[in-house]
């Protein structure tokens, strides 16, 4: 009996002192109870952001600022202001507003895990619901953290989603290297008409392993690709990338049938992050 008694208090006593670690720690936590995270069979979450805190996690992204267009011709100004990256309802909003703003006339956000969050292979999974709108060009994707081959293109770039206001709904999924890359025309990738790309939440993610990249909207793969095993002008994806999110303003493509001011300001939301591990 005093075994037992004495089992119980040793138990509350734990419990005490993990309610209150979780209370003293660093900044806002952003990240959900695991046990509330949905388990996928043969992986293990290793990364998520559950967006639950009342300000971006810094200690997981970083935001990117310049008005460098993105290396499209994008008219946007990136900045690290709260008027157009910040938390609500639990959520990620990364919002374009048109503005007078360091020499351009809009600026919005690009936010990544660089050194925060860097990964070879797993599954990488997010929740966004992307705006509507001529002009709006919101993305999640990867790049090389380390540039190992190179600059772009030849450390490859991983477009997990794109969408372009002009083209509602159509969701494409694409990867870019030396070999394949739409500047030269080249490039793999396939699309998804998904009818409430703009209303809704969807599930964008890919599963990448060393010889093939799977992408799916809500678990739906719709597009592979594949290691040739040609070398790294066609497969450099066996190094660490990173996460970017990102809502950019007209550009080469963004732009290509001109840009509607009512559109703006524009968000882009994205209620979750979650990266797993293959077992």
């Amino acid at each position: 009996m005093k075994n037992k008694l004495l089992s119980k208090i040793i138990l509350i006593h734990f419990a005490l002192i993990s309610i209150s670690f979780a209370s003293c720690s660093k900044g806002d936590s952003t990240t959900a109870p695991k046990d509330s995270i949905p388990e996928i069979p043969g992986y293990t979450l290793v990364w998520d952001d559950e967006f639950n805190g009342t300000n971006i996690d810094p200690t997981k992204w970083s935001w990117e600022v310049n008005g460098d267009g993105g290396g499209n011709n994008e008219l946007q100004y990136y900045t690290a202001l709260p008027t157009n990256s910040f938390i609500e309802n639990g959520k990620l909003v990364i919002k374009a507003i048109q503005e007078n703003y360091q020499g351009k006339y809009f600026t919005s956000a690009r936010l990544r895990t660089k050194d925060k969050g860097d990964w070879l292979y797993g599954r990488i999974e997010v929740s966004a619901k992307v705006p509507t709108g001529k002009g709006t060009w919101p993305a999640i994707w990867m790049l090389s953290t380390d540039w190992s081959y190179g600059g772009w293109p030849e450390s490859g770039e991983i477009d997990i989603m794109e969408h372009v206001g002009y083209d509602p709904n159509v969701i494409h999924g694409s990867i870019h290297t030396l070999a394949y890359n739409h500047r030269i025309g080249t490039q793999k990738t396939k699309t998804l008409t998904i009818p409430t790309a703009t209303t809704q939440f969807h599930l964008y993610a890919i599963e990448w392993f060393a010889d093939h990249i799977d992408f799916f909207i809500d678990n739906t793969k719709y597009f592979t690709f594949p290691n040739e095993n040609k070398g790294w002008q066609y497969w450099p994806f066996d190094k660490r990338f990173h996460l970017i999110l990102n809502l950019a303003v007209g550009g080469d493509w963004g732009g290509a049938q001109g840009i509607d001011p009512s559109a703006f300001p524009a968000q882009m939301e994205v209620d979750y992050v979650r990266v797993y591990k293959k077992n």
